[in-house]
């Protein structure tokens, strides 16, 4: 559950939820601002309080677009990747929603292949 917190950032309360997530780790990623990782593989970044970018295979991707809960990946628009704009606190739990259908997808791919 994302913190209601007005003392934390929008950046630090979307943190803070993800790092919440059993195995979720986080590093810098290399094109600037934060990666999340879920066993060792990257669920997304964001770019401070403004941008969120997740790596989704293409049909995922495309189908989050077409329903309106992302746009192309700002840099990469054919690949797959999703970029979300954040606009203020109301983005907080549209983003998390992003990360947790990713990690949801990593996750239960782990589990199907080690069962």
């Amino acid at each position: 559950m994302v913190s209601e917190s007005s003392d934390l950032g929008i950046f630090e309360r979307i943190r803070q939820e993800l790092m919440s997530w059993p195995g979720v780790t986080s590093h810098p990623h290399r094109f600037g601002g934060t990666e999340f990782r879920v066993n060792g593989r990257e669920m997304g970044h964001l770019h401070g309080d403004r941008l969120a970018d997740l790596p989704f295979p293409k049909d995922v991707g495309r189908k989050l677009i077409e329903e309106g809960r992302a746009s192309p990946h700002h840099v990469l628009p054919q690949s797959g990747w999703i970029s979300y704009y954040i606009h203020g606190n109301e983005s907080v739990h549209d983003v998390v929603e992003l990360f947790q259908l990713q990690y949801n997808r990593m996750t239960s791919y782990v589990q199907k292949k080690s069962s």
